[in-house]
């Protein structure tokens, strides 16, 4: 993806933080579709751009006989393209990935207009196996991520505890390394 838009990698994050939605544990994709749409402006600063104008949820897309629907579409003025965003409440799995680059050449062919740049996909996840992710990209052609999402967001007392432990490590490492130029300069 960062081929054809360099600067793609920032403007859309790896992961969102979807505390605000308040989502229960378990959920449906359609609690997390319409959950996104009533908080759609905490949504769209999540993705990390104003840039991003909602289009429509459950877009329809009629393909031949046949009609499918994005969950999400949006357009990024910033990047001149259609951004299509599949919803999963479940890991992600490579059909999911075939099931979206559908939906992008669909919106190519049929929506996107002369003067915008190709359509871009999104699968939102829960989590992502990173092996299997780079396995199904490997041969994709079309501009796609894979972003996961979080419900809620790390416990302050658990930042604090992890950053006080990090900064323990990083101050013992330090007085080591002074410890050891000590040594051989006393050589």
């Amino acid at each position: 993806m960062l081929k054809s838009y360099p600067q793609a990698g920032i403007t859309f994050k790896d992961e969102l933080f979807l505390d605000f939605l308040n989502l229960p544990e378990k959920h449906t994709e359609n609690k997390l579709k319409k959950s996104i749409v009533e908080k759609m402006k905490n949504f769209i600063l999540e993705l990390g751009s104003k840039e991003f104008l909602f289009v429509d949820m459950e877009y329809v897309l009629q393909v031949g006989a046949s009609s499918y629907k994005a969950d999400l579409l949006f357009y990024h003025r910033g990047l001149q393209a259609l951004v299509a965003i599949e919803l999963k409440t479940t890991k992600f799995h490579p059909k999911d990935l075939g099931q979206l680059e559908f939906y992008l050449e669909a919106l190519d062919r049929d929506v996107r207009k002369s003067n915008e740049n190709p359509s871009i996909g999104m699968i939102l996840c829960p989590s992502a196996d990173q092996v299997v992710v780079e396995y199904a990209m490997n041969r994709s052609m079309s501009p796609t991520l894979i972003a996961e999402y979080k419900k809620k967001l790390i416990p302050q007392e658990k930042v604090q505890k992890l950053l006080g432990e990090y900064c323990a490590s990083f101050e013992m490492g330090a007085s080591q390394k002074k410890k050891t130029a000590r040594k051989h300069k006393n050589k």
